[in-house]
């Protein structure tokens, strides 16, 4: 397998510097995905599996950890109000509202300072874990913010029209306002793009975005796809 490229850039500052040319034979690659929302960035990550990679997605794991009924009473303490549903489970429909709303002040600051570090543990070990896999894929929206571009020897960013990304944000009942909130939470998409080392315009069909994934599997030294990417299923966003 081919280590990353040697031109890989530091993508914050003030941060450990990535696992490029810290990987032992063992290892496997670790390929950080992130993108703004709704450009496709859990297609893309899918899109991977094809190539022997496993996929963590940060979004699934801060929801199995939001579930923990001791971490959701604290997220409950730090926006002041019970936010459980009819079954007990945590009401995320109204954690959105709060954390991305209007007059959500610091709220999700108080969120994330909650579920991140628990979020970084379990990518941690879905690492450990993917030690049998030509590659682990770690699908981050935050990724730079959180600084969990460390735990990477090399980063892609999704790309999309915003017209598209609206769409698409429609389609997971977002309000054009939160989508511009959740847009807010991030970087800019000229900062992301120059920062990452590969980038994937995924405005097109799912073949185009499919041989986007294929070129920067075989820079990295991965396997070709062994299915077609019309058989492989990527998770749906919600949230």
């Amino acid at each position: 397998m081919a280590p990353p490229s040697p031109h890989s850039k530091p993508l914050h500052s003030g941060s450990a510097s990535r696992s490029t040319g810290s990987r032992r034979g063992e290892d496997p690659l670790v390929l950080g995905v992130t993108g703004l929302p709704a450009s496709g960035k859990s297609t893309v990550a899918a899109l991977f599996r094809a190539h022997g990679a496993s996929v963590a997605d940060a979004d699934a794991l801060a929801h199995e950890v939001l579930d923990r009924p001791a971490v959701l009473r604290r997220v409950e303490e730090a926006l002041g109000e019970p936010l459980r549903d009819a079954s007990g489970r945590a009401d995320r429909p109204r954690i959105g509202s709060l954390v991305f709303g209007p007059g959500s002040g610091d709220a999700l600051e108080r969120l994330t300072e909650i579920l991140h570090p628990e979020v970084r543990k379990a990518l941690r070990r879905a690492i450990r874990d993917g030690k049998d896999r030509a590659a682990v894929v770690l699908d981050v929206p935050l990724l730079l913010e959180a600084g969990v571009d460390t735990l990477c020897h090399a980063t892609v960013f999704v790309d999309a029209p915003d017209s598209i990304r609206r769409q698409r944000a429609r389609r997971r009942g977002w309000s054009a306002a939160e989508l511009r909130a959740r847009d807010r939470r991030q970087g800019s998409r000229s900062q992301r793009r120059e920062r990452a080392d590969h980038v994937i315009r995924n405005g097109g069909t799912r073949t185009a975005t499919a041989n986007a994934v294929a070129r920067i599997a075989s820079e990295l030294g991965l396997p070709r796809a062994r299915r077609s990417p019309r058989t492989i299923k990527r998770t749906r966003r919600t949230s």
